[in-house]
């Protein structure tokens, strides 16, 4: 955990000393990174040295920790003016013409909330990014909104929040933090982090931990019973406001932030699936979101207006999609700009990518880009994979959708026609997994991984042995891939519809059949599913919703889930039908 080649000084304000670092270029915006407790400022060295190519990247030690210097006496000496005198100091030494972007986390945020709603602060924040920790005057409001109606499901809310606030009430007990900060738990606390948040914890710095921790128990002390028990009334936020909420923060419930509106004028929220320790476990995308947003706020524009109902959760995240020229992989591709992905849009067929990635842009796509392989072929695949690495960046989400049909009798199907059926069913779903799947666990801040299997997997059929085993064979790569996958925070869905009105149908092949028969079966297929009509938005729709709720097995159509159920309640009754039933 370093800050490559930073530049140090020191800032003195208030009876301490502030060690700041500084990167990049100070002729650009200035970025202030404010760190939570128990940390320092080499928290944000991952997301600093990745600003620090386009901003002026500035880091200080809070007061108290690090290399900074702790007040004296302790008591009364973290108070939220104290800590806004020390904000005001460093970005008067280091942009005193300019307002700075200001982005916090944990109690870096929380303090950075006093910043952005104090008066004497107003012109010298441009814009403010909030990452896993809560304004207290907005807190201590939504405790009294729930106490004066207590509605079963406010009641529910403070509750819950009580219980993830355990640590707040212990922190405030007299010398037992500091002996447990400066005994065993200072000493295992980058154990606890990389068990717990899977943080990596061979490099978080141990050296002032104890003293740092033992110092910043009187951030609580000074502040949180004080203004939870009287919130400002005028808490309002005088410049953009990006709210970043972790899924999986343990902490800090995503309610805290209902009400948020009526204080922030212009507020962008986001969510992302991860936990409280955001700038060490996806330090990628919070740069990508923090960029975006100044980005914008620097313009002069909003943040793009997008109308997906996961707009939160995805906005900003890379999206990959195989079979994109059309059917349910365009609509995936759609769903996804919809929600503010970033789309990469792969088919073999070029123009159908390239009209994929056009119109997904169209609809709301920050970036989006067209791709053309063949899932089949290894080769291909593999250079695909290292270009969109390369140039574009490791993906949040993988969708494997690409896929061909194929009917006909067991002894009617050639094995060069199982081999083409299973190349790309099959095999273009494994070298998906492999290549892109490889990447998100490398990098270790977890992802999905989609694969689009069919209703097919799990209802035998007697002219369809090849489709329905390549499909079978998905869902039982998928789940097995998903155990392997779930110690790292990868998700992996198979998604099984029954009859889309898609062009699957017209194209797919007729084995054991000559080619005038062939086309004739293709049109009735297609005149059949038409009628079916079932929309491929649907499926997509779906997709988005495996991801966000981190779904196994999706059966999506209504004859796919009752087949499901079939499945697991009555095989038998599923082997009776399909004696009987000729289907694509």
């Amino acid at each position: 955990m370093t800050l490559k080649d930073a530049r140090e000084r020191w800032v003195r304000t208030g009876g301490v000393e502030l060690c700041v670092a500084e990167l990049g270029d100070p002729e650009q915006p200035t970025v202030v990174l404010v760190h939570g407790y128990p940390d320092s400022k080499e928290v944000w060295s991952e997301v600093a040295n990745r600003l620090a190519d386009r901003y002026h990247v500035v880091l200080y030690d809070v007061r108290g920790h690090g290399r900074s210097t702790a007040p004296q006496p302790l008591r009364g000496g973290f108070t939220l003016a104290k800590l806004t005198d020390d904000f005001m100091a460093v970005v008067d030494e280091v942009s005193p013409d300019r307002p700075v972007h200001l982005v916090g986390h944990d109690w870096g945020s929380v303090q950075s909330w006093e910043f952005v709603t104090v008066g004497r602060t107003e012109g010298r924040i441009a814009s403010f990014t909030s990452v896993s920790g809560p304004c207290l005057d907005h807190f201590g409001h939504w405790i009294n909104a729930r106490v004066k109606r207590p509605t079963p499901r406010r009641v529910g809310q403070l509750l819950g929040q009580g219980a993830r606030s355990w640590y707040v009430y212990l922190l405030h007990t007299p010398a037992l933090p500091e002996l447990a900060w400066r005994g065993p738990l200072g000493r295992r606390w980058p154990k606890i982090l990389q068990r717990a948040e899977k943080v990596p914890g061979d490099d978080y710095p141990t050296a002032s931990l104890p003293s740092d921790a033992a110092h910043g128990a009187w951030l609580y002390r000074d502040n949180v019973r004080a203004r939870l028990r009287r919130p400002r009334p005028d808490a309002y936020a005088h410049a953009p406001v990006q709210l970043i909420t972790p899924q999986g923060d343990v902490f800090l419930s995503e309610r805290l932030y209902d009400d948020l509106g009526q204080w922030v004028p212009q507020l962008t929220r986001r969510t992302l699936p991860a936990k409280h320790w955001v700038p060490r476990t996806r330090p990628d995308q919070l740069t990508a979101w923090i960029d975006e947003f100044i980005t914008s706020v620097d313009a002069g524009r909003p943040e793009p207006k997008v109308t997906g109902r996961h707009v939160q959760r995805f906005g900003g995240q890379l999206v990959l999609i195989t079979g994109a020229g059309s059917g349910i992989g365009r609509a995936t591709a759609f769903a996804f700009a919809e929600a503010g992905a970033r789309v990469v849009a792969v088919d073999r067929d070029a123009q159908s990518a390239a009209r994929t990635a056009e119109l997904a842009q169209l609809m709301g796509a920050p970036e989006a880009w067209a791709e053309t392989a063949d899932v089949a072929d290894e080769q291909a695949m593999e250079k695909l994979a290292e270009k969109v690495h390369r140039e574009y960046g490791v993906l949040d989400v993988l969708v494997n959708n690409a896929g061909i049909g194929l009917s006909g009798s067991f002894f009617a199907t050639t094995t060069d026609d199982w081999r083409k059926v299973l190349d790309v069913n099959l095999w273009g779903v494994v070298h998906g997994c492999r290549l892109f799947g490889a990447k998100m666990a490398e990098r270790g801040q977890g992802g999905h991984i989609v694969n689009i299997a069919s209703a097919a997997a799990y209802q035998p059929s007697r002219v369809l042995p090849a489709y329905c085993t390549s499909k079978a064979a998905v869902l039982m790569l998928s789940e097995c891939l998903r155990a392997e996958l779930s110690g790292q925070d990868i998700g992996v869905s198979a998604i099984c519809p029954g009859f889309v009105n898609t062009n699957i149908t017209s194209t797919a092949r007729f084995a054991g059949v000559d080619a005038a028969e062939e086309r004739r079966r293709q049109k009735n297929s297609a005149r059949l599913y038409g009628m079916r009509n079932y929309p491929p938005e649907k499926v997509a729709e779906a997709v988005l919703d495996a991801v966000v709720r981190n779904k196994a097995v999706v059966p999506v159509t209504p004859e796919a889930r009752g087949a499901h159920l079939l499945s697991r309640f009555m095989p038998g009754a599923l082997r009776r039908l399909a004696k009987v039933e000729p289907r694509l």
